[in-house]
């Protein structure tokens, strides 16, 4: 017993068992990695890039692809008043508008339980550029 009194002890700290090859510093090395939303076990060049990819943020939330086309609601929202006003032809819609109105002859017109009072919801465009 005397014997061990004079030795330096080596205590096992976390970065000294992270650098350790031992199974338990892996597989908490693994956790960490996990935790931390990093990849878990090693991984070849290709899989780390789909990886980086899956990891990105989608193209649809990325600022610049949305801003792209910057004005297409309130483009869209103008022409509904300028066909309103009957200065503008879109017969597309003229064409949805003729269709529910034969239906609501033939007495088939749709009506859903989450419309209130049955009238179809109109979408608000709040216009960007109002400046």
């Amino acid at each position: 017993m005397a014997g061990n009194i004079g030795k330096a002890v080596k205590i096992f700290g976390y970065t000294r068992t992270m650098k350790s090859t031992s199974e338990y510093a892996t597989k908490m090395n693994r956790l960490s990695n996990q935790i931390f939303g990093e990849v878990a076990r090693p991984t070849s060049q290709e899989g780390m890039t789909i990886v980086n990819r899956l990891s990105a943020e989608p193209h649809e939330l990325q600022e610049y692809r949305r801003q792209y086309y910057p004005a297409v609601e309130e483009a869209t929202e103008l022409c509904n008043i300028l066909r309103e006003y009957g200065l503008f032809r879109d017969e597309a819609a003229d064409f949805k508008e003729e269709m529910l109105r034969a239906r609501e002859l033939r007495g088939r017109a749709r009506i859903r339980p989450m419309w209130k009072d049955g009238v179809r919801p109109v979408k608000k465009v709040e216009f960007r550029y109002d400046d």
